[in-house]
């Protein structure tokens, strides 16, 4: 399943148009509990690094109306060309968030819906990177599964890859580059099944 992790790019490459009008059909924010508790970690006016940011809508959208600067990163030009267009007055770079260096540092981080597209080794590598990039005190939130393994879902009609860790490792990872758990919740029912993890630098 490997293979399919490398073609996450291209399938949303391809499908900008459909995942964004799909998202918007939702129609609710069903991340707000989880982002009000990361915005709340993040002083006022602080900036936030949106990796996997998408089209922006609705999470990034959602952290520039609180006040915060936000700079989005994706790997999919058709999506930062979305972005680009939803918020105007914000920061959006293409970038594969596995080599992303941007020389700055940010009072918080997402990885929301993005970071689990990454095969196993490549989730491992992205925490030293997400070091990189918090300032002291930075707040991290990402989705994963709820145990190891990898699914394989669908965006029409193409295989879209998925991997998780285990709890334990992601705990360690998190542990190992200077990151207490603020909170974490297995396929939060509330959030569309999402395993959500928050953490703050030490």
């Amino acid at each position: 399943m490997s293979t399919d992790a490398e073609r996450i790019i291209e399938i949303y490459e391809r499908h900008a148009d459909a995942w964004v009008d799909a998202r918007l059909r939702e129609g609710s924010l069903y991340e707000r509990g989880w982002l009000d508790r990361f915005c709340a970690l993040v002083p006022p006016g602080g900036s936030v690094l949106d990796i996997g940011c998408g089209a922006g809508e609705p999470i990034a959208r959602y952290v520039s109306e609180r006040g915060y600067a936000v700079t989005g990163v994706d790997s999919s030009p058709a999506m930062i060309a979305k972005f680009r267009a939803c918020l105007s007055g914000q920061q959006a770079l293409v970038s594969d968030m596995r080599a992303l260096s941007l020389g700055r540092l940010f009072h918080g981080i997402l990885a929301w819906d993005s970071f689990f597209h990454l095969n196993h080794e490549d989730q491992r590598r992205m925490f030293p990177i997400f070091r990189a990039h918090a300032a002291p005190r930075a707040s991290l939130m990402f989705t994963s599964g709820p145990a190891h393994g990898e699914v394989i879902g669908c965006l029409e009609g193409e295989p879209l890859y998925h991997a998780s860790l285990n709890a334990a490792e992601y705990a360690g990872l998190l542990d190992g580059e200077g990151f207490d758990v603020v909170s974490t919740l297995a396929e939060d029912r509330t959030c569309g099944g999402r395993t959500v993890w928050l953490a703050r630098l030490r």
